[in-house]
């Protein structure tokens, strides 16, 4: 709302009692806005003339600013003995997580579709109630490790200006307390499950941790399904679910259907135009000598954001003038160190 930029007094207060908004002025104050081209003028003795849609216009915007200065929050389950006690579900601190998609090392194509998607999400309240949905979207992120995941998710959650909910189920011990755990949950939230593949033995295909490390836990299949798409995961609404995985093909085919991860995106190794955003964003550089030949070894190379990240970070103590240079020349060194031999790409051991 444009008044609220410079008014000094300008307030809109809530009365509970009469379930109506009250909107006032200091004496000898007045304040100025324009709404649907009508220029609307507040001075104490017109207040009882400014009611009707100008009242929703104020309410809306005053909303939309609220959430867009708040402080969100990044919260963590952590293990409790009295789940009767709700505040001690999640703990929380500040989210500031920096990346947004214009830093993030993937094509701009598939940037732009992911963005739309979300912005239409966002938007589609009438929709999702027009059809008798919640209104949820389930995103799978699924790739090597060190392919942006994480980061994604960040993007995300800065793109929608929501809350982040990061839930680990090694540590959460039943279906109910999976459920208790959403029901605590806010709008407007990011609810996430990162490896998903290794958090639990859902699909008796797990090879990542022992028996005894899963006894732990008496989640099911059946509890987390109806975690994404139950009754009672609806009691929240606006909500974004996401999974991640380094091996999607470990996943019950149940949990990854259209309906429950609506969303699958394939976080890929490094292309040009990634490396060309992490120029951007490690070195500063949009164009260099030595792009032409870093283009040919990646189209034929498999490399990680991550490591192509890691490779061209300046190290410390190198001369300034030739940093730019230095760092791309280690990254040509070491792609081609993994250069596949005789068409062949040598076999790497994730860490």
């Amino acid at each position: 709302m444009k008044a609220s930029s410079w008014a000094s007094s300008f307030k809109a207060d809530f009365i509970k009692q009469s379930n109506s908004l009250l909107l006032s002025v200091d004496d000898h104050e007045e304040v100025t806005d324009e709404f649907h081209g009508v220029k609307v003028c507040f001075l104490r003795h017109h207040r009882e003339f400014i009611s009707g849609s100008y009242i929703d216009h104020v309410i809306k915007e005053g909303k939309a600013l609220a959430l867009k200065n708040r402080q969100r929050k990044m919260y963590s389950n952590t293990p409790c003995i009295d789940w009767n006690n709700w505040k001690i579900k999640w703990s929380c601190t500040c989210f500031e997580h920096t990346a947004t998609f214009d830093t993030l090392a993937m094509e701009s194509k598939k940037k732009e579709e992911i963005m739309n998607d979300l912005k239409k999400f966002s938007e589609a309240k009438e929709y999702y109630a027009k059809i008798g949905k919640s209104w949820k979207r389930g995103y799978l992120l699924f790739g090597p490790p060190g392919t942006g995941k994480s980061t994604m998710i960040a993007a995300m959650a800065n793109f929608l200006n929501y809350d982040v909910y990061d839930i680990e189920l090694t540590i959460v011990k039943s279906n109910r307390e999976l459920k208790s755990l959403l029901i605590n949950t806010s709008s407007k939230s990011l609810i996430v499950v990162e490896d998903i593949d290794c958090s639990l033995n859902l699909t008796g295909q797990r090879q990542s941790k022992s028996d005894s490390e899963y006894k732990s836990s008496e989640v099911t299949l059946s509890g987390l399904l109806n975690f994404v798409d139950g009754l009672w995961s609806a009691s929240a609404g606006e909500r974004i679910v996401v999974f991640t995985t380094n091996h999607v093909d470990k996943l019950d085919p149940a949990l990854i259907r259209s309906g429950r991860m609506d969303k699958h995106i394939e976080m890929s190794y490094c292309c040009f135009e990634a490396f060309k955003v992490l120029a951007k964003n490690y070195l500063d550089i949009d164009s260099h000598e030595l792009f032409a030949e870093i283009d040919s070894l990646l189209a034929e190379t498999n490399m990680t954001p991550a490591d192509v990240a890691k490779n061209i970070t300046p190290k410390p103590g190198e001369e300034e003038d030739n940093i730019a240079e230095s760092c791309l020349k280690n990254l040509i060194k070491a792609l081609k160190e993994v250069k596949p031999v005789n068409g062949e790409e040598e076999e790497r051991v994730d860490p």
